[in-house]
Parts: structure tokens; sequence; C-alpha cells
């Protein structure tokens, strides 16, 4: 335990020291105050349990971030203490992504976000969440102000014969039985974000290639969808139908999908796994294997 809390204590103490040395010391005092009020209204607008509470809040949390941003060299500025939104950069910063999450209704969900540019002048997109019009997700190009809502919750980058895409994994709760993951494409086109591109390819299926990946699945399961650094590979679990009371629904069954980046696109997978074994795997045999051993260890007679 000891072992990570100092590293972990010391990075607390660099992030904002770090943005204190970067920011001249009146902006920087500037964005911290409204990064309290920033705190507190993203609580707010996850966790309160009155309706109207949350819708007030996210009304202001909008214009009160941009208000913060639009201080010069804001990008600079972690905005650590907002804990219920997510803020993701790619590798090389050239942005970050905000995102978060409010619940309408017990079932229903609306997300907002916003990507805002590495530049000294504030460069920002509003991203407006238009899922709901969306007919055919898996085949869509989305500008920002028709985005496909979810909470980004990882960010890859990758290089395609179109320049530097980033793929973004989110997370949508959809409704009061199903939830979905997904995978978005974001792209930059004439210096605009785009959502959606044909990069993740199945040989044998149809459509040959898709824009996008969405997974729905029941609210009960628990489903994997991301980047796995160790496997190079982006995997996922494996769904098959299940019948409930309220209809079909998907669940995984155990087995693992993915894709594989070759040549700038994501080359779809249908098993990752293919070992099989005779017996359930253990660290070592039972009894080692002798007789004359009970099941305590000790010696027979």
């Amino acid at each position: 335990m000891k072992n990570w809390l100092l590293p972990f204590s010391l990075l607390c103490l660099w992030l904002p020291t770090r943005a204190q040395q970067t920011l001249p010391a009146e902006v920087y005092d500037s964005i911290h105050t409204y990064e309290d009020t920033l705190g507190y209204l993203s609580f707010v607008v996850v966790n309160d349990s009155l309706p109207e509470n949350r819708f007030a809040a996210c009304r202001k949390l909008i214009p009160t971030l941009v208000k913060a941003l639009r201080f010069p060299n804001s990008f600079r500025y972690p905005f650590e203490r907002l804990r219920a939104v997510s803020i993701l950069y790619p590798a090389d910063s050239s942005f970050r992504v905000f995102t978060w999450q409010l619940m309408v209704s017990p079932g229903e969900y609306r997300y907002y976000g916003a990507i805002q540019m590495n530049s000294p002048e504030l460069e920002l997109f509003p991203l407006i969440d238009r899922s709901f019009e969306v007919q055919n997700p898996e085949q869509a190009v989305l500008p920002h102000d028709r985005w496909y809502g979810a909470l980004y919750y990882n960010i890859k980058s990758f290089e395609s014969p179109q320049g530097t895409m980033h793929l973004l994994f989110g997370y949508d709760g959809n409704s009061l039985f199903e939830r979905r993951k997904l995978v978005d494409v974001l792209h930059f086109r004439d210096g605009k974000p785009f959502f959606g591109a044909p990069v993740f390819v199945h040989p044998e299926g149809a459509p040959k290639t898709r824009n996008r990946i969405v997974l729905e699945y029941a609210a009960e399961a628990a489903v994997r969808l991301n980047y796995d650094p160790a496997l190079d590979l982006l995997i996922f679990d494996h769904l098959i139908p299940l019948a409930t009371e309220h209809g079909p629904s998907f669940v995984p069954d155990g087995s693992y999908e993915a894709y594989r980046l070759e040549n700038g696109r994501w080359i779809y997978i249908p098993k990752v796994f293919h070992q099989t074994l005779d017996e359930a795997p253990r660290d070592f045999p039972i009894l080692d294997q002798r007789k004359n051993i009970d099941i305590f260890g000790r010696k027979k007679g």
C-alpha cells in the first residue's frame, strides 16, 4: 500500500504546481475560483436525487465552464476537481475532450461535452447529443453538433491513410433495461471535428466496413470494451441473446472478439483466445497426484 501512496501523493502535489508554473498567477487564481463552482455543479448534475436540481446545475455548468476556458492558455489548467466530468487528452495533447452524463429520468440519459483545442486563445467545439436521431449509428459520420453522445472513458490515437485519428471509448446508459458501450472515431477536417470513419474492417462480414462500434447489452451485465496495450488489441466481449421478461437481451458468453490495427485500419478478429483445456486450470497438482497422501497432505497409514 505504502509503495504507491507516495508517488500518488507527489503527483497530486505536482499537478497544481505545474499549472501554476505555466500560467500567470492571476489567470491561475481566476480559473481556480471557477473550478470550485464547476466541481460543485458537476457533482449535483450526477448525484442529486431531484431532477430539477440536476437540470439547473447542468444549465449553469455549461456557461461557467466556457467562462473558465476563456482565459488565455486555459488548456494548461487540469481541472482536477471536476471528478464528475471526464477529461481525456490524446498522446500529443493537441486537444482535450470534456464529457458528462445527465440522468433525465430512470432509464433516460443525455450527454454533454466539448472539445477544446490546444491553443492560446479559446477554440471550443460544443458536443450536442443527437444520438436519438441517428438511425444507423455504425455507418454514420457526424459533425460535433450532431454528436452520438456518450461518457468517454478512454482514448487511443492511431495513424490512418487519412491522417491521425482517435478512438474514443464511451458509455451510454441508454434505457432502463439496456446499456451501450461504443468506440467512436474522432478526426478533424478543415480544423473541425467529425465523428465516425470507415476504419473497422470485417473481411467476411456485411457491411465490410463500419464507422463506429456500438454494443448494446443487458443492464445487469458487465461488458468489456477497451484497448488492451498488453495484447495490442481493441478487445470486447462476445454477446449472445438471452430471453428475459422484457424481451431478448444480450450478455457476454465468456469469449472475446477484437480488432487489430493493420495499415491504418482495424481488422476484425472473430475470436481472440483459441486454447482449450482438458480440465480446469490450477496452480499446482491436487495432492501432488500421490496416492499415499490424504486430503490434508498427511501420509496415510
